[in-house]
Formats: C-alpha cells, sequence, structure tokens
C-alpha cells in the first residue's frame, strides 16, 4: 500500500526533506506543497530590496526525474484528526506530514508604513521605491540589528551611496559577535556612512519616519523592518503543540511531540541540539533538520530505529555588501571565537556559503 507523504513549503529545510524521502522510501508518494511555482533563495532577499536581479528557480525543474508531485497552493488550514491540509481550491489527504512552512517577519501593529524584508513580494516593493529615494539624498531607517537588519542596510548602503541609511536597534548591532567582529562590523557601518542608533525602542512607524519610546522621532522616507521572525499560526490553530513563538514542539526526530503523523523541520521546529539548545530560525539549521526529518521518516517506514539529530555550529556569515563580509567563527553552542574572516574574502565564503545551501535541497 503507497505511503503518502506530504510536505508543506519548498524552502531549504522542505526541499531538502521531500527530495531525500523520494530518493529514498519505498512504497511512498511524496506530495509537495508550495504557494509559489519558484524557489527562492530567502538569504538573497536584502539583495532583492537593494533592487538587484535575483534568480528564482522553478519547483518543477528542481523535481524532474524525482516523481514528487507538486502542487502549487497556500495553505489555509490543517485538520490532524482527518489527517488533510486545505488548500485555495483543494483538499490533500496525507499518511505523514512535514510541516516546513518556515518563518515571516516578526510584524508589529507599530509597523504598519515599514516594509519587511522577509517575504519576496516585499522585498521586491522595496526595492521600486529606493531608487527614488535615493535620488532624493533621503533618508532610509532600518530597524533591527540583527543579520537581517544588518544585511539590509550594509546592501542598501553599498549599493546607493547618496542614500543615507540609519540603522535603529534596541539593542548593540551585531552585540553577540566576537570583539575583532564587531570592531569590523562598525568600521564598515563608518565606510558606508550608516548612522547607527543603539538603545532605541520603536513604538510607531509613520509614513515619514519612526516614534521612539522616549518621544524622539527619527526622520526616513522609507522604513524597513527586520525585528526578527515568527512561526505561522497555522500549527497552533490546528491544536498542535507549539511554543511561545508559534514553532512546533519537536522530539530529537523532528516528529511533533503533540501528533506523531506530524514531522517539523526548519524555522517551524522548536528544535534542539543535544543538551537542550533551541537552534535559531536560520538557513543553516533548515537544511540539517530537513535531511534529519527525511531520514526518520525512511527509517521508521522500512522498521529501523532512526538517529536523533546531530548538529553543532562552525561559523555565521553575514554579507556586508557585495564587497565585503563577516565569517564570525563560533563554538558548537553558537557562542563566538575571537578568530573572523572579514573582507572580499569572507564576503566570497558567504556566496560559496549560499550557493551550496542551493545545491543541498537537490
Amino acid at each position: 500500500m503507497t505511503h503518502r507523504i506530504v510536505v508543506l513549503g519548498a524552502g531549504y529545510a522542505g526541499l531538502t526533506a521531500a527530495n531525500r524521502i523520494a530518493g529514498q522510501a519505498r512504497h511512498a508518494q511524496v506530495t509537495l506543497v508550495n504557494a509559489r511555482a519558484q524557489f527562492v533563495e530567502r538569504v538573497r532577499l536584502h539583495q532583492v530590496a537593494a533592487g538587484q536581479r535575483v534568480r528564482e528557480y522553478p519547483l518543477r525543474e528542481r523535481l524532474r526525474g524525482t516523481g514528487i508531485q507538486l502542487v502549487i497552493g497556500r495553505v489555509h488550514a490543517l485538520d490532524p484528526d482527518r489527517r488533510q491540509v486545505q488548500l485555495d481550491s483543494a483538499t490533500v489527504a496525507y499518511d505523514t506530514l512535514v510541516y516546513a512552512l518556515g518563518s515571516a517577519a516578526d510584524s508589529s501593529p507599530v509597523a504598519e508604513h515599514a516594509y519587511p524584508v522577509a517575504e519576496l513580494d516585499s522585498a521586491r516593493e522595496l526595492g521600486k521605491r529606493v531608487p527614488d529615494l535615493a535620488a532624493e539624498r533621503g533618508v532610509l531607517a532600518v530597524v533591527g540589528g540583527g543579520l537581517t537588519g544588518i544585511e539590509t542596510a550594509t546592501e542598501l548602503a553599498e549599493s546607493y551611496p547618496q542614500l543615507r541609511v540609519r540603522l535603529v536597534t534596541a539593542g548593540q548591532p551585531g552585540g553577540w559577535l566576537s570583539a575583532r567582529g564587531r570592531a569590523h562590523l562598525h568600521r564598515v557601518f563608518d565606510r558606508l556612512g550608516i548612522e547607527v542608533r543603539p538603545g532605541a525602542t520603536v513604538t510607531h512607524v509613520g509614513p515619514d519616519g519612526v516614534v521612539l519610546a522616549d518621544g524622539a522621532t527619527i526622520g526616513a522616507g522609507l522604513t524597513v523592518w527586520a525585528t526578527g521572525f515568527a512561526a505561522p499560526a497555522l500549527a497552533r490553530q490546528a491544536g498542535l503543540a507549539v511554543d511561545a513563538n508559534g514553532r512546533i514542539l519537536v522530539d530529537d526526530t523532528l516528529r511533533a511531540r503533540s501528533h506523531p503523523e506530524i514531522y517539523a523541520v526548519g524555522d517551524s521546529a522548536a528544535a534542539r541540539r543535544a543538551g537542550g539548545q533551541l537552534l535559531r530560525m536560520s538557513c543553516a539549521t533548515g537544511l540539517p533538520t530537513g535531511q534529519c526529518a527525511a531520514a526518520a521518516i525512511t527509517a521508521r517506514l522500512a522498521g529501523r530505529r532512526p538517529s536523533p539529530l546531530r548538529f553543532r555550529y562552525v561559523i555565521q556569515c553575514i554579507s556586508l555588501g557585495r564587497r565585503d563580509g563577516l565569517i564570525q567563527f563560533v563554538h558548537p553552542d553558537d557562542s563566538p571565537h575571537e578568530k573572523v574572516l572579514t573582507g572580499r574574502a569572507a564576503a566570497r565564503v558567504k556566496e560559496l556559503v549560499v550557493r551550496g545551501a542551493l545545491l543541498a535541497t537537490r
């Protein structure tokens, strides 16, 4: 009897899982459901925001010869009792589900007039508007000093030297880096003319800039919202056990604790390293969790005991425009070494890592 495996989401984790399962699981039909017909390299969306042309990869081409059935549609509801997924105009049934819907910008009511760069459409719209603002030598504010905020601010400042970029963050940008990493980051900010406003909490975003908790205002013709990510509400609404950020609680093989027929991977999973450390949302964790879930599913279907997730951090890669970068070497728990790689060499390494992630989805 054919075992029906449905994978929701064709990002790094979902595409990796689908391809691995299709190549290893006998007597299984794999169906991949995605809202778009193309695979988008999410780690390049800050380049899209800067108006750069970024290649999109048709999913049908990437799945050719795998036997995977591709369904294009947006997921509206999940019914774990009936083991069904409700799409725009269709219902897809499953025996085993891989939940890989990723994450979206951690939006806030105060950010009504801001552009997130976590989604392709918003990044494209921002990319269309930036040139006019730059031509006016206007101000663009980036709210958030994490990886997304840093990469977006530096990409825009390098692409549009006449644009005045202001990085607004509640903490210190790159505060998790080593002293050498922070020093290089601030040298890049100075070289690109990025004005950094640390220790600032944004309470409102309007069409003309942002308002801070202390009542001060920062003028801006455009505002980018890059304060973090959150999982979609679908899993919580379906009754799955999730954490405070909506990520599905899973065991060490990525199987949902509340629903053993469901696996969660990538940003959708509250996956942990041995010892209990929660993995951060990132491409670096998406690929190995997709691989682990695929191996666990195929092992259980074959009557074998699956292996647990084994993961350690090695580096953090940060692009600082097209000609500069920062590779922060880290301990297995993601805490920084003092060792870093910077400049053009780091930019080349980051590009190789991004290309390697694309290849790994095969």
